[in-house]
């Protein structure tokens, strides 16, 4: 009996749900048949303007803000599309590849809806196919660029000369606004920098009296931020030395010898210097070497530094220590060791030997 009550529970909920199921099946049904489309207006949709950074500046011309920037679109579609489809997703472009003069114009304009709406389950109707633009001409100008810098280098270390890029900020835009413009400003921070600083930095632009302006809409520019390089340098004073190579009898242990200067000052970027600890005039190659003489050596510097000395060439003076020297001819040759049963003749009469 139980078991019988309990089998008749599960049918009930079973038809239930299947019963639930129909119903929607039905009613979704009769809507798609007996609803007719509906209608949705929304407003405030962004206008993309195709082709005004580009074809228009190379024309010599520009949009103007007077130009429509939103459009208010009528949607007609079934109502489980109009559900679906996401206001905000919505574009509106405008090409201006075909304007070439300055004036008012109308342009025509295409709809963009979201990829899950179909494009033939939705259609639109506005009192305006064409989005009314002014077009104005385009005038151009280059202005300084300075850069405020905050903050300062650590301790031992110098800041070198701030390096920009680009040097100067070309500006587009009606001529009165360009006009206004007197200069661009970044500005730098810096803490306790120990090596070369270089960001990507925003820029804000001044009038001639040093004030902000805040109205920046209708200028554009050839650059969106400025690359801001401070090197970073240290003094360092690098001992000179020459890279003796040795040979038998000629040892750096048994040499007098020195260099003028001894070091010199140089100054470049920190990461550049951190693990220079000296500077090598040339390799010597002590067999060569006889008697007293005296060298003279270009310093040259490691890569990107410059020599605060002002030294630019360096002399050794060089000879050895309680040693002397003196050429011989061998005559005299004897042979040892001769094998058994063979017969050796000396064909060397003589052989010049030097003796240190």
């Amino acid at each position: 009996m139980e078991n019988n009550k309990q089998r008749w529970n599960k049918s009930k909920v079973l038809y239930v749900v299947l019963s639930v199921l129909f119903s929607c099946a039905i009613w979704l049904y009769v809507d798609s048949i007996n609803n007719p489309e509906k209608e949705k207006t929304i407003s405030d949709i962004p206008i993309e303007y195709v082709g005004s950074d580009t074809i228009l500046a190379d024309r010599g011309l520009m949009l103007l803000p007077e130009s429509d920037q939103t459009m208010t679109l009528t949607i007609k579609a079934r109502r489980l599309i109009l559900a679906k489809l996401d206001p905000d997703k919505i574009r509106i472009q405008a090409n201006l590849s075909d304007i070439t003069d300055t004036g008012p114009h109308n342009v025509g304009y295409t709809v963009r809806y979201p990829s899950n709406i179909p494009r033939d389950a939705v259609s639109y109707s506005n009192a305006s196919y064409a989005a009314h633009v002014e077009i104005g001409e385009l005038y151009r100008r280059n202005v300084d660029i300075r850069c405020t810098l905050t903050g300062t280098v650590a301790e031992g270390y110098i800041a070198g000369e701030l390096r920009l890029e680009p040097e100067t900020l070309e500006l587009r835009g009606p001529r009165s606004e360009v006009d206004a413009v007197a200069y661009a400003k970044v500005t730098l921070a810096v803490d306790n920098a120990t090596e070369t600083v270089t960001r990507a930095l925003d820029y804000e632009l001044y009038d001639e009296s040093g004030a902000l302006i805040e109205d920046t809409s209708n200028l554009r520019a050839t650059a969106d931020q400025i690359q801001v390089t401070l090197p970073v340098n240290v003094e360092k004073e690098l001992p000179l030395r020459v890279n003796f190579i040795e040979a038998d009898g000629a040892r750096v242990q048994n040499l007098d010898y020195s260099i003028t200067p001894a070091s010199i000052t140089v100054s470049g970027a920190a990461e550049l210097l951190r693990d220079v600890e000296y500077i090598t005039l040339d390799d010597f190659d002590l067999a060569e070497f006889v008697g007293p003489s005296s060298y003279r050596y270009t310093i040259n510097l490691p890569a990107g530094c410059e020599n605060l000395s002002g030294a630019a060439r360096a002399t050794m003076t060089i000879q050895f220590r309680d040693m002397a020297s003196a050429d011989f001819n061998a005559v005299n040759f004897t042979c040892e060791n001769v094998p058994e049963g063979k017969t050796v003749t000396v064909l060397t009469t003589e052989l010049p030997v030097s003796l240190r």
